[in-house]
């Protein structure tokens, strides 16, 4: 993104700028963690977004680098999304603040693989979402999603 005069080089300053607005890692969240892909799965999500809203993050990820787009080869009238490098950078984010919401609000029902792969290897953890995700897959969905690939890693889980 190109910053305008006057605005600090910080470099939490430009994360934020650039992809820090909660719609915008609430749809790279939705790639990473559901496997959603097109303007109508994102629109599906629980936090209901409107599609004006929509419309600008997607487009805004995409000037950003964050997604590429692509048109559907069977459906010319259908957008597809996916992460590029420097949104799978972000992934390692994600864990954080999956991590954080887990570790505070009292609500969020977490999967036992998952918080033990994150106290003990982060790192492996992060790794083996962006292979997933690389692959086509998810962290939640799909039949090698990355928390059923945890759960045939992790011993004693089922």
């Amino acid at each position: 993104m190109k910053r305008a005069d006057g605005k600090s080089h910080c470099p939490v300053n430009f994360a934020l700028e650039t992809a820090g607005d909660p719609w915008s890692m609430l749809v790279v969240r939705d790639i990473v963690f559901y496997g959603k892909h097109t303007f109508g799965e994102f629109m599906t999500s629980e936090e209901r977004i409107t599609t004006s809203v929509l419309a600008d993050r997607l487009a805004s990820l995409v000037a950003a680098q964050i997604l590429g787009k692509q048109r559907s080869p069977a459906d010319r009238r259908r957008v597809y999304y996916s992460l590029t490098d420097k949104g799978l950078a972000l992934i390692p984010v994600l864990v954080e603040l999956a991590n954080w919401g887990v570790s505070y609000d009292p609500e969020v029902v977490a999967n036992p693989q998952w918080i033990s792969k994150a106290r003990t290897d982060r790192q492996g953890l992060c790794d083996l979402i962006r292979e997933t995700v690389l692959a086509g897959g998810s962290v939640l969905r799909g039949e090698d999603s990355v928390i059923d690939q945890l759960r045939r890693t992790v011993p004693g889980s089922r």
